[in-house]
Parts: C-alpha cells; structure tokens; sequence
C-alpha cells in the first residue's frame, strides 16, 4: 500500500477546439476507485486522457483545474504529474528483458530492485520470468508485465486507456480481475475510458458517458 493515498479531483474542467465545446466534466475520484468514462470514438475520450496526463495539444483550450488531494497538477508537466498510465498495447521495450521493463518503471533511487521486481512477477503468476525476451510471452503475459511496470513506477494516480481492448475474448475478463484488483488493493484513484460496457461492470465504480 503506497503512504498518503488522495483523491484525484477534476474541477469545473471544459475543453474546446476552434472555439466548439467537446467535453466538460467536474468529479471526484477516490483513493482505489475506478471512474469509467464510455463514448463512441471522437468523443473525446483520448482528449481527456491527453489532458489529465499533461499532453493535450496546444490546438485545444483547456480550462479547469486538476489535483491529487491539494495538489494542483494541471500547470505541472507531464513528468511531474504522478500519473501513471497503461494502454491499449502493453508497450514494453523490446531491447530489454521482463526484468529490464520492470525496473524501468522504479525510482531511479529505489533499493534492491531485483528483489521488487521478482515480487511483482510472482504477484502476478510470472516467477522466474526476469531473463525472458518480451517478445516470447502472450499478449496476456505481456499486460502483466506492463501492468507490473506501472505499478513499480509508484505512480498517485492512473489512467486507463482501453487496456483490455487488444486481448483475447478468454483473457479479457482474467485481465479486468487483475488490474482492477492491484489498482483496488494500491488504493490508487483510477480513471478508465472504454466503449465496452463490460470494461465498466468490471470496474465496478461510476459511470460517464460521452457523446
């Protein structure tokens, strides 16, 4: 369990291109809550992510604040952010091992790395699996690995973006129990965007709908 554990708030937030309104949103997100936002493509869910995460482009407007408990966070860059995220590949690099991903995502000051990296595999069913090539392992194999990178990564808050949508029908739901239950069990204040209602039962928090 990560210490001082707080609550993603997103205030009076409203974003616009060329002057058109695309999406506003004000709620709270508390300490290991999963808030599913669900809309067809183009309504906006990318954008939102972009600006919760620090990457919105300078082609839209974006007004409203952010914060993690008293925390603004949305005049921080990126890498100051605390956000973590986790996508719709697993996005792990190829040059590295499962070992080498996994400790990418440590403090750069972190103590005894192997040891938290091999308890983050076994966590997740894959002891013994530091030597192994990325490219060797399942696409469910990989998203653990990925997810176990994130969370390594000590992050305060974390966006999901579509993460289950590139798995198999089979996987799916194992990979839902997993994720949902880590980010639970972190206590982390999560926001998921999907279009797949099962995503959002899974999640098993509140619900916004896009577009």
């Amino acid at each position: 369990m990560i210490p001082n554990l707080q609550s993603l708030h997103i205030k009076q937030m409203t974003i616009t291109l060329a002057g058109e309104a695309l999406l506003a949103m004000h709620c709270d997100i508390a300490p290991g809550e999963v808030l599913t936002v669900m809309g067809p493509s183009g309504s906006g869910k990318s954008t939102l992510l972009a600006y919760l995460a620090g990457f919105l482009s300078p082609a839209f407007q974006a007004q409203g604040e952010l914060y993690l408990g008293d925390k603004r966070l949305d005049t921080l860059p990126a890498e100051q952010r605390g956000i973590g995220l986790l996508f719709q590949d697993p996005m792990l690099f190829p040059h590295l091992s499962v070992a080498g991903n996994c400790r990418f995502g440590l403090p750069h000051r972190a103590n005894d790395k192997r040891q938290q990296v091999a308890q983050a595999l076994n966590q997740v069913g894959l002891a013994g699996f530091e030597n192994r090539d990325p490219a060797t392992l399942s696409g469910g194999q990989q998203a653990r690995v990925a997810l176990m990178r994130l969370l390594l990564s000590q992050p305060r808050a974390v966006l999901l973006d579509e993460p289950f949508s590139k798995l198999d029908t089979a996987l799916r739901q194992e990979m839902r129990t997993l994720v949902f239950g880590q980010l639970r069990e972190a206590g982390l204040p999560t926001l998921l965007v999907t279009h797949d209602e099962a995503d959002a039962n899974a999640a098993g928090g509140p619900i916004i709908a896009l577009g």
